[in-house]
């Protein structure tokens, strides 16, 4: 057999394995948030797009929550402000909400949009603040050992899924920036988009939540890859934080990803989103590429 008809087979043997994934997740919804520095390169995002598009054609709802922090440290920056963070969370002034929602509802997010439907794809932009209500936050300072306030900072309390879900319906992907209207007020705050992800995949009940970001999975030892953890269960999430394998931005991500589970989420994968495919490596091949987080 010459090797062009075995490169065929092996491509059907691809779509074979994937299969049983096609049945299984027809109809189901993923809520992907797409994160870190994977959003800065251009054919990066092109290649996760058309990923995204994949999904849809073959029968999946997929959701996408995106970030957006480099951008908006970068804009903030050309604006002449400082970022500053206090447990991984940036204090927003209301000069900074302006560049904050700026960035993501008008630049980041039409950009995604653009490169789904350029793929074939349709695709729906909505800005945060048309789906998420919230609260304003505070965070625990470690140098001044209390809670400090964060200005224009919140928590997702409550999610308006009309807009979502008529996208849903239309077989049109929608594409939704961290933001949210302050209960009351009606007021824009930043929120993070791991937590945001988080709230509106439990009010879904996702199939899969799926955090496409700049490393690879959970590790046990990070400057080693082959450290990584390939599934973890919700009952050691806590063991884990207290031994430090799991440690900065990944204690709230992992928290929130717990919380889902419990919400009816069915199942929560880390991949590295600068990796080709990861996306479709993890949902429709049997060893996955990433970190999975089950339930018991």
């Amino acid at each position: 057999m010459n090797s062009a008809f075995q490169h065929q087979i092996e491509k059907a043997a691809v779509l074979l394995e994937a299969l049983p994934y096609f049945q299984e997740f027809r109809g189901s919804t993923f809520l992907i948030k797409v994160g870190g520095s994977a959003m800065e390169d251009p054919a990066l995002v092109r290649r996760l797009m058309r990923d995204v598009v994949f999904l849809e054609l073959v029968g999946i709802n997929p959701v996408l929550v995106h970030g957006g922090g480099k951008a908006i440290s970068a804009a903030m920056k050309n604006a002449g402000l400082e970022a500053e963070f206090v447990g991984g969370l940036r204090i927003t002034t209301d000069e900074a909400m302006q560049i904050v929602e700026r960035t993501l509802s008008r630049e980041i997010n039409p950009g995604l949009v653009k490169s789904l439907t350029e793929f074939g794809g349709k695709a729906f932009g909505v800005a945060g603040n048309e789906t998420f209500i919230g609260e304003r936050m505070k965070a625990w300072s470690d140098q001044e050992s209390r809670e400090v306030e964060l200005g224009r900072v919140g928590r997702v309390v409550d999610i308006e899924l009309s807009k979502i879900e008529a996208s849903i319906y239309t077989e049109t992907v929608p594409v939704v920036s961290p933001i949210a209207a302050e209960r009351g007020t009606g007021l824009a705050l930043n929120v993070n988009a791991d937590l945001a992800a988080a709230a509106l995949a439990s009010k879904l009940k996702a199939a899969k939540l799926i955090y496409l970001s700049d490393v690879i999975g959970l590790m046990r030892n990070p400057p080693e890859e082959d450290s990584l953890i390939p599934s973890i269960r919700t009952d050691q999430v806590e063991d884990m934080i207290e031994e430090g394998i799991i440690g900065g931005g990944m204690i709230p991500k992992l928290r929130s990803a717990v919380e889902a589970l419990q919400a009816g989420v069915g199942k929560v994968h880390m991949i590295d989103g600068r990796i080709s495919h990861s996306l479709l490596l993890e949902i429709f091949t049997e060893s996955g590429i990433g970190t999975e987080l089950v339930k018991p």
